[in-house]
């Protein structure tokens, strides 16, 4: 257990954020250091065909130890973090034994991850985790799913009288940011399918995800001197204001589960002439998705009808792009990926948790290009923030299902 709580370290501390506003990829210069220390461990544990692009894409094999001709399998994960939280200077902490009683994080903040709050840490009392200091994330999101896959890949090279076919490895920037399928070469990867280890909870198995968008909104607006500023200053921030307002009621992340799509305003700052507002749209059906954002359009369409006399134009500026789409579409042909999956976790004793993934992962871009790629537990919890913490024993548990995965698909004809 020491071996993985050593190497999922050495990945946590190094700062891999990525950047939403450059232009390059990978889009933060320092997850070119995680990046070429991959490199170098995966070739230290025997794998073969490593390879790093002018993009930090990192690719490598494991080839066949079986005659048997049988499906060509990967297991993908990224290395940059979300700029959602800090991710600079990483000092996690090590619980033995979780009591299941309050963790204190950071005292002199009263920082407290607490089972009064996030109930999901009763599951794993008497075990080992893993937490932050209360200053940044932890990185578990996905550094817990590379920490699984060079495992295993040691694992298995390490114990040759273990069968498998070929497996591939695959690690990427950026996936935080939305761009972490990008550049990713699908032909050279050369799978007939691959996982995602990047879910939540021990047990977690997704196949399905949202369908995206992005928004980004400019309002503008007319500044006059507030003395004598009626019927002629347009605020730009009230403007936006209504508009925020106004979306459907009951709509937003905080307010739905399952399968309910949701708007959800991730950015607002500007001033009386300009405002610019960012948000985005999610729904896992396809039919509803493109009723939102048709629904924001018409929003802004009204509004520009509104002002169009008195401002002399538009008012509102609008881009909607798609980001992603739901993976469902393509696994579902080849539903036997994830019921191999299934299988490998019922063999080793774990529960698997079907369901659909309030998110993406790279395997929703990666399914439309070509390789279905279902998603697959890494463990960790609370991604994204302060209170991000994971099990040892999932990290291990990961593993094992990753062995095992290999194994069913080696018998497979």
């Amino acid at each position: 257990m020491q071996h993985i709580i050593d190497r999922f370290i050495s990945y946590v501390t190094v700062d891999t954020e990525a950047d939403p506003n450059s232009n390059t990829t990978p889009s933060s210069a320092k997850q070119w250091d995680l990046a070429n220390k991959l490199v170098e461990e995966l070739k230290a544990i025997g794998l073969q065909d490593v390879s790093i692009d002018d993009k930090a894409y990192i690719q490598a094999t494991l080839p066949s130890n079986i005659d048997e001709k049988v499906p060509t399998i990967g297991f993908v994960s990224h290395f940059d973090t979300t700029p959602d939280f800090t991710g600079a200077n990483v000092k996690p902490q090590i619980v033995k034994n979780y009591d299941g009683g309050d963790i204190i994080l950071n005292a002199e903040k009263n920082i407290v991850l607490s089972p009064s709050y996030f109930e999901d840490l009763l599951l794993y009392k008497g075990q080992t985790l893993i937490t932050t200091d209360g200053t940044t994330l932890l990185g578990a999101d996905d550094k817990a799913g590379i920490t699984e896959i060079v495992t295993a890949m040691e694992y298995l090279i390490q114990n040759p009288h273990i069968k498998h076919g070929t497996i591939k490895v695959g690690f990427t920037p950026d996936e935080e940011i939305g761009r972490g399928a990008d550049f990713f070469d699908v032909e050279k990867f050369g799978c007939d399918w691959a996982y995602t280890m990047d879910g939540s909870q021990i047990g977690e198995l997704e196949y399905e995800n949202f369908n995206a968008a992005g928004v980004k909104l400019k309002f503008k607006g007319k500044s006059v001197h507030p003395g004598y500023a009626k019927g002629k200053m347009i605020n730009a921030m009230t403007l936006a204001a209504k508009f925020i307002t106004a979306l459907p009621a009951g709509e937003t992340p905080e307010e739905t589960q399952d399968y309910e799509g949701f708007y959800h305003v991730v950015h607002l700052d500007g001033s009386i002439e300009d405002t610019n507002v960012q948000m985005i749209i999610r729904d896992h059906d396809r039919t509803k998705f493109e009723a939102r954002k048709v629904h924001v359009q018409k929003m802004i369409d009204d509004l520009n009808a509104k002002y169009a006399k008195q401002f002399g134009g538009d008012i509102v500026e609008i881009e909607i792009k798609d980001q992603y789409y739901n993976m469902r579409e393509k696994v579902e042909p080849v539903m036997h990926i994830v019921d191999i999956a299934e299988k490998a976790m019922k063999n080793l004793g774990i529960t698997p948790i079907v369901k659909p993934i309030r998110g993406g992962t790279d395997g929703s871009r990666l399914s439309y290009m070509g390789l279905p790629c279902p998603n697959i537990f890494a463990g960790g919890h609370n991604f994204h923030g302060k209170y991000e913490y994971v099990p040892v024993e999932s990290i291990q548990s990961a593993i094992n299902v990753i062995v095992e995965i290999a194994q069913i698909v080696a018998k497979q004809k």
